[in-house]
């Protein structure tokens, strides 16, 4: 539908967003009615057909409702189920307006907003109720999310690929939850991309590669001379990061002392380096990542829950690669072009039977697994058409999923020795190389060295 056909209903109660919002509009479609007192709501959605609704999320009314932005977006699709929403919310109720999205909301703005975000939004909301209106109320997939490198058709990625649209450009702090393999670093790098931080750096910091002796100097820095190989004063990730974003991976990992530092510098703002008393003041997006149960953790007082409060604003959670359908097909064609082009070979077919082999396959170690897998299949398959017998999955079938879950010490002899004679061949097959090893066993690096230690190798 072409905006300047579009009747638009805005309905807040503030006069000046009704204002400014019929300024920005009144040229752009064909008619543009506000309205304060959302109690009107639906009289005149009796009287008049909208193409799309701004709905603010909150009002200084006697409504008892909790947030009354719900009740209101409620109302309207039980009136009309296809009814188009936006609704407009501040920056501290971004978490409420992304489940609103589930509630049936069409979108969401924050505001203060940029006009051309706003019509963005009205744009890409008329385009999709005239999509569904031609195709039955069936949305088109997207097979990716645009500027970033993630691939996926399913309707489970499909909901990931509509929240970082959503959630990058807004300064909530996002905790990414999946298991070892995929894809939380580039869910992390998307949402910087698509930030309005994105010009300045995005710095990674490990938090499971850092001992306690190191944690507070690579995080906050330190000065010359504040311990014995400290030869120069050194920023930490958090200044690095200034003006940009920060990503925490494996931040399930840190210890209870190391949880209070990391929520002392965030609640503050600062950072105060070792062997300094001077704080320096930080600017950063937080996006935090972890494959553990952080919740169970935390009922089990072993993650902090105010922490958890503070690095929640938003949550992206990714499916496993077994969940995931025909995107495994789709990942195994982009990855077999990726890897022929860069080892110097013709683009391979993939046979209907390895099709289904790969389907088939619970994938433990997820992407990560897939890649590699595909990649091997690439260099060592003797012609252009894949076959079945070009995968091998000894290693991952015989540990299963235990390698992509967490450490459980308690786990009974019979499959902790499984898995230790799994991780011995396999590095013995690379030579002893650590990243080539958890490379081939699909889980990170860190990972691995973890399990070494668990099983004194």
């Amino acid at each position: 539908m072409n905006t300047k056909n579009a009747r638009v209903l805005v309905v807040d109660d503030e006069s000046d967003v009704l204002f400014a919002v019929k300024m920005l509009l009144k040229t752009e479609v064909k008619e543009v009615v506000t309205e304060k007192n959302p109690e009107n709501l639906m009289s005149l959605l009796n009287k008049q057909a909208f193409d799309v609704i701004f709905l603010d999320m909150n009002y200084k009314s006697a409504l008892n409702t909790g947030n009354e932005g719900f009740y209101w977006l409620n109302r309207i699709l039980e009136k009309d189920k296809s009814a188009t929403v936006i609704m407009i919310t501040a920056y501290g109720d971004i978490g409420t307006a992304v489940r609103s999205l589930k509630e049936g909301a069409t979108d969401f703005i924050v505001k203060p907003w940029h006009n051309d975000k706003l019509l963005e939004a009205l744009e890409n909301a008329l385009e999709n109720k005239a999509t569904k209106s031609a195709t039955s109320g069936k949305a088109p997939k997207r097979t990716t999310a645009v500027d970033f490198d993630m691939l996926g058709e399913s309707e489970a990625m499909q909901d990931v690929f509509h929240k970082i649209e959503k959630i990058a450009p807004t300064e909530a702090n996002v905790l990414i939850l999946g298991e070892n393999g995929t894809g939380k670093e580039l869910v992390a790098k998307a949402l910087h991309q698509k930030s309005f931080r994105n010009s300045k750096p995005f710095i990674t910091a490990d938090l499971a590669a850092m001992s306690e002796g190191i944690f507070e100097s690579e995080l906050f820095g330190h000065k010359k001379g504040s311990f014995t190989d400290a030869k120069e004063d050194r920023a930490g990730r958090f200044e690095a990061a200034s003006g940009g974003t920060l990503f925490l991976d494996e931040i399930g990992n840190i210890s209870l002392p190391q949880q209070a530092k990391l929520l002392t510098a965030l609640q503050n703002r600062q950072v105060i380096p070792l062997g300094s008393n001077v704080p320096v003041p930080i600017d950063i997006r937080l996006v935090s990542a972890t494959n553990v149960p952080i919740y169970e953790l935390a009922a089990k007082n072993q993650f902090r829950k105010d922490l958890i409060y503070r690095i929640n604003t938003v949550e992206i959670t990714l499916p496993p690669l077994r969940e995931r359908g025909d995107d495994v097909l789709l990942l195994a064609k982009h990855f077999a072009g990726l890897y022929a082009e860069r080892n110097h070979k013709p683009n391979p077919d993939f046979d209907p039977a390895t099709f289904k082999k790969l389907k088939q396959h619970s994938w433990p170690g997820n992407i990560r697994e897939l890649q590699h897998a595909v990649e091997r299949a690439v260099i060592l398959a003797e012609n252009k058409v894949l076959k079945p017998e070009d995968f091998t999955f000894s290693a991952m079938e015989q540990v299963s999923s235990v390698l992509g879950a967490p450490v459980n010490p308690d786990a009974p002899l019979q499959l902790n020795e499984v898995e230790k004679s799994t991780i011995l061949r396999v590095i013995e097959r690379n030579n002893g190389n650590i990243t080539k090893a958890a490379k081939e066993l699909g889980i990170t690096r860190t990972a691995l060295y973890r399990r070494l230690e668990k099983h004194d190798i």
